[in-house]
């Protein structure tokens, strides 16, 4: 992984999407890893950049990310038309899965933190049981409630103490991104990397849309029918939002 390459990023109404497939996303962690950097990583969906044209602060935060990578098929055929031709989409669960996958050889060390009780634990078991010899020293789901200062200190001092290398966290947009933010300089780990619903996908806890819905931009209308009453608002409004945001920018750039 080159500098240029972790670099290379595009503007999508304000947000810095970096121009790069999966492959490259698990290069530039483990790079973090391996060399001791501290970085967070954003797995951006459309819905994480219409959360920041509303959140001045939000926008700050993916734009100083170590990667804002594409999870959503929309921002890849964007990008693509702008010449990156070698992007792919870089689907949270899948970068999970791979990066632990690989990084058996390495012995890295994970911390698993987010997901509803029980869910985090469950994928822990899942993680340990297919792949042999992967080190995860540590889970832990958050109350729903807003933390204590109290609460705070006691999973950043959970999390230390087990020593992980990277954190994946599971709080969905925009809640794991800020988390990841203001912590970052709390933990010793190098990766801290949002993954959204990637502990629910790979623990079992709901349905992954069929992949030729993923490949061709159709996931939304899977999660839409599997859970309409949590996820109406994501997809009925921003996704139309999304397409008159960019054809107010289209038109201004003329």
């Amino acid at each position: 992984m080159t500098e240029k390459i972790l670099r290379s990023r595009e503007s999508i109404l304000g947000v810095q999407i970096s121009a790069l497939n999966l492959e490259q996303a698990e290069s530039a962690i483990a790079q973090w890893v391996s060399q001791g950097a501290k970085h967070y990583a954003c797995i951006t969906t459309v819905h994480g950049v219409m959360e920041c044209q509303r959140d001045p602060r939000l926008l700050e935060i993916y734009n100083a990310s170590g990667l804002a990578a594409a999870d959503g098929m929309p921002l890849v055929w964007i990008l693509r038309a702008r010449g990156h031709t070698s992007i792919t989409r870089v689907y949270g669960p899948d970068l999970m899965i791979n990066i632990c996958r690989s990084s058996v050889d390495r012995g890295d060390r994970h911390f698993l933190y987010g997901g509803a009780p029980g869910v985090a634990d469950s994928l822990a078991h899942t993680l340990v049981d297919s792949l042999d010899g992967i080190q995860i020293v540590g889970t832990h789901s958050p109350p729903f409630h807003k933390l204590t200062e109290a609460e705070d200190r006691e999973i950043v001092s959970k999390i230390n103490s087990a020593q992980p290398d990277i954190v994946w966290v599971g709080l969905g947009t925009p809640k794991q991104e800020r988390w990841m933010a203001e912590h970052l300089e709390l933990l010793n780990s190098s990766a801290l990397v949002g993954v959204g619903a990637a502990f629910d996908f790979l623990s079992g806890t709901k349905a992954q849309a069929p992949r030729w819905m993923q490949q061709n931009g159709l996931e939304w209308m899977f999660r839409l029918a599997t859970e309409p009453r949590r996820l109406w608002k994501r997809y009925l409004i921003y996704n139309p939002w999304f397409l008159y945001k960019l054809g107010i920018e289209a038109v201004r750039s003329r």
